[in-house]
């Protein structure tokens, strides 16, 4: 079975499930490494609106790690729809997570992120910035440290990460 398709089901699966307990499939993989696969499940909070329209992060525990891990393995294991043997791993994408799709960048918009690039880009690999979003023609931007404004084609991109600053 093809790696997207599995991705795909594990979608399926948990939508219902997860949307009961405010949560949402960030992402998902089933790869391979060295001979063993792994299903790798990224669940993250849903965030929550104050009533005063403030948005409220919540985090990722470790029992709703465990919840999820529990459901998607009975319902994999009552469906089946892996041929080969693969370590089930579940977690929160973490505070340096990758921004994969559009509404990730939309969500973090405003915050500082860390942009690695496929090819230099005046002799740089590595960029940070406060993340202003995507264009309508997929550019992520950022500004600088210089208060200038940075668009990146997304497909140069090889990761947008969350910028962890202590």
């Amino acid at each position: 079975m093809a790696k997207k398709k599995i991705t795909e089901i594990v979608e399926e699966i948990t939508a219902d499930f997860l949307a009961e307990k405010g949560l949402e499939l960030y992402n998902s993989e089933f790869v391979k490494e060295g001979k063993d696969w792994f299903l790798r499940v990224y669940i993250d909070r849903l965030p929550k609106e104050d009533a005063d329209g403030n948005v409220e992060e919540e985090y990722v525990s470790t029992d709703d790690c465990e919840g999820v891990s529990r459901f998607l393995s009975s319902e994999l294991d009552r469906l089946d729809p892996i041929e080969q043997n693969y370590y089930l791993e579940v977690s929160s994408p973490g505070l340096d997570r990758a921004l994969i799709k559009e509404k990730d960048f939309i969500r973090f918009s405003g915050r500082m992120v860390d942009i690695s690039l496929y090819k230099a880009v005046d002799g740089k690999k590595t960029y940070q910035g406060i993340l202003k979003g995507l264009t309508e023609d997929n550019k992520i931007v950022i500004t600088d440290e210089n208060e200038e404004e940075i668009e990146f084609p997304r497909e140069q991109v090889a990761k947008t990460r969350l910028a962890v600053i202590f």
